[in-house]
């Protein structure tokens, strides 16, 4: 016992480094599982036990907030706001951190896209066939690499089957209709048994969506008084309602898979998908316009683009091979896990007059191999390697960033200790990373090491306290290093710093989880130091016409609070009422007199009634966003709004049949609503009022 207690303490000397995926207990015929289990880990995990804030969304949960991008689809959970480019860019925004310090994977693996490297850049993860959503805040999601040094998003899809059907093949299908966007979607899979262990699978989905419409104006009131000033037509396209102008979208996704289960435990699959996704980038609004120079424009605000006029649509198409496997150890090991990914990758970005502007290459593949360890007296954990490759290319007026490729190679470990009522968990992770661009004759070499130590402890009558610290570093991105050019969706001149020291964070959370009869509470506060942390910082200079922007590292702290609660105040037969609220605010701060980080979400209250547990079920709530008035210098203010929703779902089959239609009024009172974190608040609001109607079905 004392060996194993020093071997923990040991242990825990690490950071929590890069979960895979595994299949929690689950419905042999739906594929659904516990939310209280965790299956981003190379083991399932009891959530109430993880030492820093976790989400699931799957179920009925999913299907009300279910969206064609994963940012919007996340976008109301704690913690989590979104980029929104538009209705057809938006990736996750955890705790204020964006971009390269938040991970988008698609069943344990990465996204393999270019949308960390603009935001008008979608992910390419399809939200239609999630099975399952889990979010991953803090440093415990180091597990997935440094570029996760702000939270991990996995989005679980059953495109490479877990088990073998009973009773013959299953389906899954699901099909929707949103009023704003004039959406339409339809997404299904089908898992045939084969015999012997094998299974055959198919799925795919079609999303196809017109100019979305707006509550309230169009453009911010700063446009629009700034255009008035200007007067002429620029004052009278200010004024605009309604439909946003080429915001419209058309996506489709097709994929096959063969896997083997074995009985013992040992499991095979390759999966072959492809997806092209087609969209437009909303417009801006063309002030300080020279009548002699049509294609000139001097505005500050952000989502002001250069050409503004034009209607720039993107063609994404995106060919993946995912593989996966499994086999069973003895002994002191479980079992090593295999997982795996290529996909080659490219957009064009297309002017209103058909031609190609720029076009985006990228070709990457990822592999991790990890040695699960059986339980051993309440001892358990993992450890692994990782390695990532990335080859990136863009071609046309816009490549701002030359050529590069990224090598990365990762070794890590993950462990537990159950204690009874205590219990301890710690990681480690060492990584290797070279970023190099052979056009510009650069290249950089860091070794970062990162650690993590925390735990919980059962504190009687239904609560635990869970308190964790972490010690990270993070490479900068070829995006920070190389950048040199004209960036039209962040309307700068955007230039890198190739002499870039590693990036530092050094981080503490608290999680108090309770529940009881009728009551559950969560409770999260964190704060983070980064040294070196990087940033877009205006010179004060002009470039082509373009204000320049230059990366730039300074110190930085960022701090915030999550509440989640619930309360039953009714039980009327098998249906449960229950009073929600959710709390969530992040405040950050650029030291030594920089002032206010960018775009970070303001302090957000959300709380509803809900019906659940029976056929009929449903939910009314409010959401409240306060305004942000604390700003960097070059951004413009964002007014308070509160939205009014409600949904009314029916499960013809029984409350636990997974069929479920569901009818939605999303922004009831039809109000203006900007999301501060949008790079384009000031020109694309959120969806006006919003009737949809969904159905899942799984048989």
């Amino acid at each position: 016992m004392t060996s194993r207690l020093s071997l923990a303490a040991l242990l825990l000397l690490s950071a929590a480094p890069v979960f895979a995926e595994e299949a929690a207990p689950a419905d042999a015929q739906h594929g659904s599982s516990d939310p209280e289990i965790i299956v981003t880990a190379p083991y399932a995990r009891d959530r109430k036990l993880v030492a820093t804030a976790v989400t699931v969304v799957q179920g009925d949960e999913l299907q009300r907030q279910l969206r064609s991008t994963i940012g919007e689809t996340l976008a109301r959970q704690p913690g989590v706001s979104s980029t929104f480019f538009g209705p057809n860019a938006s990736r996750p925004i955890l705790r204020g951190l964006d971009a390269e310090r938040v991970r988008v994977l698609t069943d344990g693996i990465g996204s393999f896209d270019v949308s960390n490297t603009s935001v008008d850049h979608a992910v390419a993860a399809n939200p239609l066939l999630a099975d399952r959503i889990e979010i991953l805040r803090g440093p415990a999601a180091l597990l997935f690499g440094s570029g996760a040094i702000g939270g991990v998003v996995n989005m679980r899809d059953l495109r490479i089957p877990r088990e073998v059907p009973e009773g013959g093949p299953h389906v899954d299908a699901s099909a929707g209709f949103g009023s704003a966007a004039t959406e339409r979607s339809v997404a299904g899979s089908v898992n045939v048994p084969l015999g012997g262990g094998f299974v055959a699978h198919v799925d795919g989905s079609f999303f196809e969506s017109g100019n979305y419409r707006t509550g309230g104006f169009v453009f911010s009131e700063e446009l629009r008084e700034e255009a008035a000033e200007e007067g002429g037509e620029v004052a009278e396209d200010a004024q605009a309602r309604g439909r946003l102008e080429n915001t419209a979208a058309r996506t489709w996704d097709v994929a096959g898979s063969l896997a083997w289960i074995g009985d013992n435990g040992a499991n095979f699959g390759v999966a072959v998908s492809h997806l092209e996704n087609r969209y437009g980038i909303p417009n801006g609004l063309e002030l300080g316009h020279d009548e002699h120079h049509d294609e000139e424009h001097e505005g500050e605000h952000e989502g002001e683009e250069e050409h503004a006029h034009e209607d720039i649509t993107l063609d994404m198409r995106q060919t993946r091979v995912d593989v996966r496997g499994a086999v069973p150890l003895g002994g002191a090991f479980k079992e090593l896990r295999v997982r795996g990914g290529w996909a080659d990758y490219r957009h064009d970005e297309i002017e209103d007059n058909g031609e190609i502007g720029t076009s985006f290459f990228n070709k990457s593949w990822e592999a991790r191999i990890e040695l699960v360890q059986a339980n051993q007296d309440g001892w358990q954990g993992a450890s692994g390697l990782q390695y990532f490759s990335r080859s990136f290319r863009a071609v046309g007026e816009e490549a701002y960033i030359p050529a590069n490729e990224t090598r990365q190679f990762g070794l890590f470990t993950l462990q537990e200790f159950d204690l009874g009522s205590v219990r301890l968990e710690g990681g480690a992770r060492y990584e290797h990373a070279n970023v190099k661009s052979d056009v510009i004759g650069r290249s950089r070499t860091f070794d970062s090491f990162s650690f993590s130590v925390g735990g919980s402890v059962d504190l009687g009558s239904g609560f635990r306290l869970a308190l964790s610290g972490a010690r990270t570093e993070r490479a900068p991105s070829a995006e920070e290093l190389f950048a040199n050019g004209a960036h039209a969706a962040t309307r700068a001149f955007e230039i890198g710093n190739p002499d870039f020291r590693k990036e530092r964070q050094l981080g503490a959370e608290a999680v108090l989880r309770g529940r009881g009869e009728g009551w559950r509470l969560e409770l999260s506060a964190f704060v983070n130091r980064f040294d070196n942390y990087i940033f877009l910082d205006p010179t004060g200079e002009e470039e082509d016409e373009l204000p320049v922007f230059a990366y730039n590292q300074a110190d930085a702290t960022f701090w915030g609070v999550e509440v989640e609660a619930g309360v039953k105040v009714a039980q009327l037969g098998s249906t449960r009422i229950d009073v929600t609220g959710l709390l969530d605010y992040t405040r950050a701060t650029i030291l030594s007199g920089g002032g206010a980080v960018p775009r970070i979400p303001p302090l957000r209250m959300i709380g509803g009634i809900e019906a659940s547990g029976g056929v009929v079920g449903g939910r009314v709530e409010i959401e409240h966003v306060t305004a942000q008035d604390r700003i960097a210098s070059f951004e413009t203010r964002t007014a308070a709004f509160s939205l009014v929703n409600a949904s009314l779902s029916w499960k013809p089959f029984g409350p636990e049949a997974p069929t479920t239609l569901m009818l939605q009024a999303n922004n009831i009172f039809d109000v203006e609503a900007r999301r501060h974190a949008s790079f384009l608040k000031d020109v694309a609001p959120l969806f006006g009022r919003d009737i949809r109607v969904s159905l899942r079905v799984a048989f």
